[in-house]
């Protein structure tokens, strides 16, 4: 459960979801043993909606673990659709190359190598929309690069935003997760204020900010 909504409603909600592909369930399967963060599957099928909604062709998403959510971008936005996807750690993208491949979206979907806090800087495309779900406490870190990359009328997504409750509710807050608790509360009241966006902050999963760039 993610500390935002009750147990059951998560589940309810779940339970009315289009069942997933075999290769899907064998990820979140794999993801669930392993102890490997995902994007939740009530917050994935609201991005999907977005994105088709949104006609999306183009998106960069900073943290790619096993691929589960670079999958289901490229799925969603269909033929001709690119995914550029960027993850630090050489065993998540030994795992993720295998996952695309056997989706068949080699063509749509690039792993890029490195920290994101470096990689994102120097890219030189525009995206129609953003999926930030990078280190917690370095949100802050991307907005001004984020913002570049990003069209107008274009969206960046942020996920875990309200941190299982934490950056709700001083009463939740771990001692150990106060930097983090603290950088997202930033993080937030900055998309929110920011004069090129247009903020929501959604009570889904572990929270979701969806912040569109104005006109």
């Amino acid at each position: 459960m993610s500390n935002i909504n009750q147990e059951y409603i998560e589940n309810y909600i779940r339970s009315l979801l289009p069942k997933p592909s075999i290769l899907i369930q064998e990820m979140e399967c794999f993801a669930r043993e392993n102890h490997i963060p995902i994007v939740q599957p009530e917050v994935a099928q609201f991005i999907v909606l977005i994105l088709q909604a949104q006609r999306c062709k183009k998106v960069l998403e900073i943290g790619t673990a096993i691929g589960y959510s670079s999958i289901l971008w490229a799925t969603a936005m269909g033929k001709g659709s690119k995914v550029v996807t960027i993850e630090r750690e050489s065993d998540m993208i030994f795992l993720a190359k295998q996952y695309v491949q056997r989706a068949q979206l080699q063509d749509n979907i690039k792993i890029l190598q490195g920290q994101g806090e470096e990689v994102v800087p120097i890219l030189k495309d525009h995206f129609d929309c953003i999926f930030l779900d990078a280190a917690k406490g370095h949100y802050m870190d991307f907005l001004p690069s984020c913002l570049s990359l990003l069209k107008t009328g274009g969206l960046l997504i942020s996920d875990n935003v309200l941190f299982r409750g934490m950056v709700a509710s001083d009463a939740l807050v771990n001692r150990r997760k106060i930097t983090i608790v603290k950088r997202m509360r930033k993080y937030l009241e900055c998309i929110s204020n920011h004069p090129q966006l247009i903020t929501s902050v959604i009570p889904i999963g572990d929270g979701l900010a969806i912040s569109l760039k104005k006109e």
